[in-house]
Formats: structure tokens, sequence, C-alpha cells
């Protein structure tokens, strides 16, 4: 019984910038737990790169950005594949500058990725699972859904406001079978953060300020995800688990 719980077998999930890093990382993780997976980027080439890192996967390429591409690209993956069972909605970006100095168009594009993409993705899987009477739907936010931190207003702006996305598709989409849960990531060892990785200070910061002490592994996202997204929380609802080495927990 308690492996049924965690089962994935035969479902069909979505994992949105699923070409390198975290979605990567969650993608194998749901594949190995049983499910067929879909990859989303915006370059098929890296795409099919990444699919060979994934058992079983299928990829579909398109911009999470443009909504027509969202609603089409959804469309043709359950034309394909049959009806997704699971959405992973983790396609995001950081640019970084001082908020007086923040150009506008800085402002959009993270937006724009974090969260217009986000609430695409989530509308054009969520009325299909609400129209089923089931689906499971996670949002991918951020240490930057609770905490600020200078020079990423937008990113922790758009990282709050997923927040509240999610309690409030919870709020409709509960009372049809739908769950709507997020994880919140905190500093996590990938391509977008070797930077910082490899610079000694921030690094001496981080492992001061993290009651664990290090870095995290993109594997340590993977338990949270396959629980979200399995039967086991099938009374979860519009939660969000930090997985963050006690980062949001502690002053």
């Amino acid at each position: 019984m308690s492996r049924a719980l965690f089962d994935l077998t035969g479902k069909l999930a979505l994992v949105t910038g699923s070409s390198q890093g975290i979605g990567l990382a969650l993608a194998r993780g749901l594949a190995e737990a049983g499910a067929k997976v879909v990859l989303n980027g915006r370059d098929a080439a890296k795409l099919e790169a990444a699919r060979a890192h994934v058992p079983g996967a299928m990829t579909a390429a398109f911009d999470v950005t443009d909504h027509a591409a969202v609603e089409a690209g959804i469309a043709a993956v359950e034309a394909a594949h049959g009806p997704l069972s699971i959405l992973v909605a983790n396609a995001g970006i950081n640019l970084r500058a001082a908020s007086v100095d923040m150009p506008p168009e800085t402002w959009r594009r993270v937006m724009d990725v974090n969260l217009d993409g986000v609430w695409y993705c989530c509308q054009a899987a969520g009325k299909r699972m609400v129209a089923r009477g089931r689906g499971k739907i996670i949002t991918i936010c951020s240490v930057q859904s609770e905490l600020g931190r200078p020079t990423i207003a937008p990113y922790a702006a758009s990282k709050g406001a997923l927040r509240m996305l999610t309690r409030t598709l919870c709020a409709e989409w509960a009372k049809h079978g739908v769950n709507v849960n997020g994880v919140a990531p905190g500093y996590y060892d990938t391509e977008l953060t070797s930077a910082l990785v490899q610079d000694p200070a921030f690094t001496d910061w981080l492992c001061k300020r993290v009651p664990a002490g290090r870095w995290g592994r993109v594997e340590e996202l993977v338990g949270a995800a396959v629980f979200l997204a399995a039967p086991a929380s099938d009374f979860v609802h519009g939660q969000l688990i930090f997985v963050d080495g006690g980062m949001t927990a502690v002053v």
C-alpha cells in the first residue's frame, strides 16, 4: 500500500523548462516513479539532448510566454499521448539589477516567464483537468516567495505572486479533484547559479545562513515533487513545501 501511494505508473506528466537544471531533475524523478514524461522548452535541440537523461521521455517545444503556443502545445501533447495527469510549471528566469536602475524590459521579461508563463500553462492544463475531475499541478516557487533579497525585485515579486496563484487555483479547483500545490527550492547548485557557487564569499555566506550548511542538490527536490504528483497527496491542496535546508525556518 505504501508504495502505491507514490506510484505514478501510467500518469502523463508535462514539465516545463526541463532541458536542464531543476526541471530536468524533476522530470527524471517523475519518470523513475513510473510517469510518462513530456519535456518542454523553447530549444528543440536542447530538449532532444535532455531526453537521453529521462527514461522514455517525449518532447514538446513551445514558449511558455506565448499564450497561443501554450494552448496549442498542451492540446497537441494530449492529442498525441492522452490526458495530462501532472503539470510541473517550472520554467523560470532571474535577471538581476538594482531596483533604481531596473529597465522596464528586464522587469517585463522576468514577469513574462515566471508569472504569465506559469499562468498560461496552469490555465491550459487546469481547464482540461477540471473537466475530467482529476489532476495534479505543481508550481515551482522559491524561498523568494517568502524572503526578499537585493537586486531581484521582479524575480521575488513573480515568485511571491506564484504563491498566491497556487492558493487561488486551489480555492477554485480543489472541489473538482485538481490538486494545486507548490515546491519552493532554496539555493541549489545548477547551471544558472554556477557563478554564485564559484564565488567563495557568497558560498560562505550561504553555508552560514542555511541550517543545513550547504548548497542543495537538484535531486533533493524530487521527493517533494513525486509526493505532490502522487496519490499520497490527494488531500493536500494549496500548500507550499519549502525544500531549502531550513533557510526560511530560522533567523
